[in-house]
C-alpha cells in the first residue's frame, strides 16, 4: 500500500452544517491534514442534530459520520489574538474551505483576497447556496430550501397530488461531491503552474446540473414537468411493487425490449403479457398503471429477495427497497465493509461509512474519529504553530482558546 494520495496537503475547514465538512471528509479520507475550525460562540449546529438526544455535542451521529479523519480546534475567532491564530495557521496551509453566508468571511478580515497577502497560491473554496453575486445572493438557504428553490422538489410527489420534495439535503450531498473534486483540480494547477484560485460552488447550480430534462423540456417544446411518482419516462416499467411481508418493496426497472422478454420470461409468460396495450414500449407506458397492478399482483406473492432472484437470473434489474437494518445484515455490505467500526471516546464504537473510492495503490482509509472540542489545540498551536504550553494555558484562561 502506497502513501495517502492527499498526504501533506493541509486543510483549514470553517465548514458547518453539511455541504463543506462532507468535502472536507472526502479530502480528509485520502490523506488531507484537515483542520476543523470551531468557535464557542456559536457551535456547528450539526452537533446537534434531531438524532442526538442528549444534545451533548460530541454525540451527534451526523457530526461523527462526516467529520472523521479531522483534527478539531476551538477558539474565539472575534479577539485579535484568535485572528492572529488562525492567519498564522493558513500561512502554513493550502486549502481553505467555507460555507458561510456572503460576506461573513470579509468581516473576519479571512475573504480570498486577504488570504493571498498570507499566502500567495492559496486555494479557497466557498459553497454559498444560490451564488455569491446576483439578486438572490444574500437569500438565507438551507439544502430543502435550495431544492425547492432549484426546482427539484417540484418533481418529487405523486401524481395529481401537492410537491412531496426531498427528504435529504441533496444539495449539500452533491455540492461536497462537485467540492472535493474542484479543490484536487485546483491542487493539481497549482503543483504545475504555482498559482492558487478562488472556487465557488453554489450550491443550488449543482443541483441544476443534475436536472437536464425538465430544462430541455422547456426549452424545446415550452412544457414545465412536474411530479410524477415513481414513473421514469425512459422506462415503462419502473416502481416499487408490493412484496410478502409488513410494508416490504422490492424496485424494478427495465427498459429495452430485450429486458422485457426476459421480465416476461421470468414471470412464466402470463397470458397478460399478449394484451395489445403492452404490445411494445410506447404502449406500455401509456398503459403503465394497468401494468403496475398487475406487477404489483406477481410481486405480492414473494419477499423482495424472492423477486430479485428470480428477475436477476434473466438479468433484469430488481432489488429489495433495503432499511437501514438491512444493510447491517446484507452480507455483500459486510464482505465490502461498506459500513465499518470506529472507536469514539465519549460515545464508543460509531458505525460510520467506509471510504467510497477504492484506489488499487492509494487506498483512502479512516484513522480517527470526528473531533471533540477543542481537541487539537495543543497539536495545531503548539506543535504546529509552536506556541509554548504556557502561552496556550494562557489563552485558554484568556478564553481565546477552548
Amino acid at each position: 500500500m502506497g502513501d495517502l494520495p492527499l498526504e501533506g496537503y493541509r486543510v483549514i475547514d470553517f465548514g458547518w452544517a453539511a455541504a463543506a465538512p462532507r468535502a472536507t471528509c472526502l479530502l480528509a479520507d485520502m490523506g488531507a491534514q484537515v483542520i476543523k475550525v470551531e468557535t464557542r460562540k456559536r457551535l456547528d449546529p450539526v452537533r446537534f442534530g434531531p438524532d442526538n438526544i442528549e444534545r451533548d455535542p460530541e454525540k451527534d451521529p451526523l457530526f461523527h459520520s462526516i467529520n472523521r479523519n479531522k483534527l478539531g480546534i476551538l477558539l474565539d475567532l472575534t479577539r485579535p489574538e484568535g485572528k492572529t491564530l488562525i492567519r498564522d495557521l493558513i500561512k502554513k496551509s493550502d486549502v481553505v474551505v467555507e460555507n458561510f453566508s456572503p460576506g461573513v468571511m470579509k468581516r473576519l478580515s479571512l475573504d480570498y483576497d486577504e488570504l493571498k497577502k498570507l499566502k500567495q497560491d492559496i486555494i479557497m473554496i466557498s459553497f454559498p447556496g444560490v451564488g455569491s453575486e446576483g439578486p438572490l445572493s444574500d437569500v438565507v438557504t438551507y439544502g430543502p430550501s435550495l431544492a425547492a428553490l432549484a426546482g427539484l422538489d417540484n418533481l418529487i410527489g405523486y401524481e395529481g397530488e401537492r410537491v412531496l420534495g426531498m427528504q435529504q439535503a441533496y444539495a449539500d450531498i452533491n455540492s461536497s461531491l462537485f467540492g472535493a473534486f474542484a479543490v484536487q483540480i485546483a491542487l493539481f494547477h497549482r503543483e504545475k503552474y504555482g498559482k492558487g484560485q478562488r472556487i465557488e460552488v453554489a450550491q443550488m447550480e449543482t443541483l441544476l446540473s443534475t436536472m437536464p430534462e425538465p430544462m430541455l423540456e422547456f426549452s424545446f417544446n415550452n412544457r414545465t414537468l412536474s411530479s410524477l411518482g415513481n414513473v421514469n419516462n425512459m422506462m415503462p416499467v419502473h416502481n416499487n411493487y408490493p412484496c410478502k411481508g409488513e410494508d416490504k418493496w422490492v424496485s424494478i426497472s427495465l427498459i429495452t425490449e430485450e429486458e422485457w422478454e426476459s421480465f416476461c420470461r421470468a414471470l412464466g409468460n402470463p397470458s397478460w403479457i399478449q394484451k395489445k396495450d403492452f404490445a411494445d414500449n410506447y404502449k406500455r407506458s401509456l398503459n403503465r398503471k394497468d401494468l403496475d397492478k398487475l406487477i404489483g399482483e406477481w410481486t405480492r406473492e414473494k419477499t423482495p429477495y424472492e423477486v430479485m432472484e428470480i428477475l436477476q437470473k434473466e438479468g433484469v434489474a430488481a432489488t429489495p427497497c433495503a432499511d437501514t437494518e438491512d444493510r447491517f445484515s446484507d452480507p455483500h455490505f459486510s464482505e465490502r465493509e461498506n459500513i465499518v467500526n470506529i472507536e469514539h471516546p465519549v460515545t464508543g464504537m460509531d458505525f460510520v461509512p467506509n471510504v467510497v473510492c477504492n484506489l488499487s495503490e492509494t487506498p483512502g482509509e479512516i484513522r480517527r474519529p470526528a473531533p471533540m472540542l477543542g481537541q487539537h489545540n495543543e497539536y495545531v498551536f503548539g506543535e504546529l504553530l509552536g506556541l509554548s504550553k504556557e502561552k496556550i494555558h494562557q489563552y485558554v484562561e484568556e478564553k481565546i482558546l477552548y
